[in-house]
């Protein structure tokens, strides 16, 4: 079988090293001159770490990730704990691992090379069309390759071959990498963040070392209208930093970092899934297929989730059958995951001046009773429902997640 898989971000390394160890015959298209990463830290629940274990990839993540045990949220002015999440006991088993995405990108990228894997950059898709021979893609110079048997889009958010029209949510965000302060008083194994009511919100989340460096690292976010994103940069960045540590003044010695608007990088999110995310020789996975917003910290997941399925079926049905049986596979925990952060996300990002006090005096309390904390913990983690459930197996080729 020959696959083009279009995109090097972390869903197309994955479907690619999967595939190259089925035999499968792939070629994997990127639009940079050289792959990498877009994007500041993002958080590998369980979930995906147990995919990356399966690629061998694991190894190179934990050594330059910062694992975390705890999810911490407090409303910035009566200091009220409203989230607290916990992934199991601190130096346990379970926990997120914070993580730059160049070095996870690197992390991967070292086991498709050691695959054989090679990536035929500066390859810009624009389209795709079929015909008896198979699938052709088309590029921005105007060359076409092919025909191929199956064209995997892993090109997210932005996708150019995906019919995916998605709504946009009213918030957004900034996000920037700094130094982790020597005497922070805060912990370097969990993710922390700040509220004022719904509208304001800013975050840390530890995220290890750079991959040339040995820095300990955090992610630094702020949430924002995103119509109010483009004039942020129009204001003066000491502004932003004094209504920063108003809110949270222990962040000091991270804002303090930030002394130019280019060390933030925004981002407007959406929300939405495909119907029927593949076609004619075509399937479309992580980002391409289903957005949402970051707030459960699912997004990298669901690419490494989506990879492994994919590429489970195509190892042990025809196409015109695998394709079916891989979106049925992942539909159930796609869409409960999508409907929880359509759910959850204007708790803590919104105009609303009702939903924060739902969510500091009715849900924040009951998130402490049992068996709520269980619960909250499955969720995060991505296991709160079985997320390749009902995949093809045997004995020799057993799924990354069953």
């Amino acid at each position: 079988m020959k696959i083009a898989i279009c995109g090097c971000g972390i869903g197309g390394l994955a479907t690619a090293i999967f595939a190259r160890r089925a035999g499968f015959d792939i070629t994997i298209f990127d639009q940079f001159n050289t792959p990498e990463p877009v994007g500041s830290g993002l958080v590998i629940q369980p979930v995906g770490l147990r995919v990356l274990e399966q690629l061998g990839a694991a190894d190179g993540a934990l050594a330059k990730g910062a694992k975390g045990f705890h999810m911490i949220g407090h409303e910035a002015i009566s200091g009220r704990k409203v989230l607290d999440v916990a992934y199991g006991p601190r130096g346990g088993e379970n926990f997120g691992l914070g993580i730059h995405r160049a070095s996870l990108f690197n992390a991967m990228l070292d086991v498709a090379i050691a695959d054989g894997i090679s990536i035929t950059a500066n390859h810009k898709i624009t389209s795709t069309h079929t015909t008896d021979a198979g699938r052709f893609v088309t590029f921005e110079n105007d060359t076409v390759s092919g025909p191929f048997d199956l064209v995997v889009d892993t090109t997210g958010a932005s996708s150019p071959i995906s019919s995916l029209i998605s709504k946009p949510l009213p918030y957004g965000a900034i996000w920037g990498t700094v130094d982790w302060p020597e005497k922070s008083p805060l912990q370097y194994d969990r993710l922390q963040q700040r509220y004022r009511r719904a509208s304001n919100m800013i975050g840390i989340l530890p995220i290890g070392t750079l991959p040339n460096g040995s820095t300990p690292k955090a992610a630094l976010f702020w949430s924002m209208p995103r119509g109010k994103i483009k004039n942020w940069y129009d204001t003066p960045i000491a502004d932003w930093r004094a209504q920063a540590t108003a809110l949270w003044p222990e962040l000091t010695p991270f804002t303090d970092q930030i002394t130019a608007h280019i060390q933030m990088t925004p981002a407007a999110y959406t929300h939405g899934s495909l119907r029927k995310p593949y076609g004619d020789r075509i399937v479309h996975i992580g980002d391409a297929a289903h957005r949402a917003s970051p707030q459960l910290g699912q997004g990298a997941n669901m690419a490494l989730l989506d990879a492994s399925a994919l590429v489970q079926c195509l190892k042990m049905l025809p196409i015109d059958q695998a394709l079916p049986r891989y979106v049925k596979a992942r539909k159930r925990h796609t869409n409960v995951y999508q409907a929880l952060s359509w759910t959850f996300t204007p708790m803590y990002q919104s105009n609303s001046r009702i939903l924060p006090i739902i969510r500091d005096y009715i849900l924040g309390p009951l998130s402490k009773v049992p068996p709520a904390p269980a619960i909250l913990s499955s969720l995060v983690k991505g296991s709160m429902i079985n997320p390749m459930r009902g995949l093809p197996t045997d004995q020799a080729n057993k799924p990354a997640i069953r």
